[in-house]
């Protein structure tokens, strides 16, 4: 078993505490850094904004049992690490709007830029169960596939990206995303010309230009 660095599980702490902050988790809600090819870090077994400096975090292997005290669902981490080697973080969230849509088994299409990121649409899960076993994990991980992030039915979300630094950020995008969604809906806007084209997200779908570093900047810091 590799052995963390303390800036490494500082970092699960802290990507923990932003998700709790901005309420994209609450009593439920994991997040994981990939340590290395067969290995990742993943956050303490409470709600992950009382996760204490203290509170350490447990490396789980990705080709082995979970470990004592680590959360059933865990396991979908693993299976999305397993099958993607490009993933260095994985979040599994309760956003409020995205668990509102999923309910109804809607994802948000990309309406604006912040929804460029999961074009054409995030896939949905459509089981509103907890999931406890190697099975359903990996079925998961199966469908979800390349995309940025899935929605359960009824049940959150999962997002994957190249950090765990990009996992959170893109759990606050997939939220806002489900903001826009849910409020074009109630007010009636039609689809037709309010859907960004291949072309409108092959260009907003960018890292440039300090884009993810100024909004982990935002979810991180405490506001005063």
């Amino acid at each position: 078993m590799p052995r963390p660095s303390a800036a490494q599980e500082d970092l699960v702490r802290q990507a923990g505490r932003a998700l709790a902050r901005h309420g994209l988790v609450h009593a439920y809600g994991h997040c994981s850094l990939r340590l290395d090819a067969g290995h990742f870090l993943v956050s303490p077994a409470k709600p992950l904004g009382l996760v204490a400096d203290e509170d350490a975090c447990s490396v789980v292997a990705i080709d082995g049992p979970l470990p004592d005290g680590v959360l059933g669902e865990v396991r979908i981490h693993r299976e999305i690490y397993r099958r993607r080697p490009e993933v260095g973080g994985v979040v599994r969230s309760m956003p409020p709007r995205v668990m509102t849509l999923g309910t109804a088994r809607i994802t948000p299409k990309p309406r604006h830029g912040f929804g460029s990121y999961f074009a054409p649409q995030p896939p949905l899960w459509d089981d509103p169960q907890l999931l406890r076993n190697n099975e359903q994990a990996a079925a998961l991980a199966e469908q979800m596939g390349p995309a940025r992030a899935i929605v359960m039915r009824g049940n959150g979300a999962v997002t994957a990206g190249a950090s765990l630094e990009e996992a959170v950020v893109l759990t606050w995008y997939l939220e806002d995303a489900a903001r826009v969604e849910f409020e074009a809906r109630a007010a009636g806007i039609a689809e037709a010309g309010v859907i960004l084209s291949e072309a409108e997200v092959a260009q907003r779908a960018t890292w440039s230009g300090a884009i993810l570093d100024r909004m982990w900047a935002y979810l991180t810091t405490p506001q005063r």
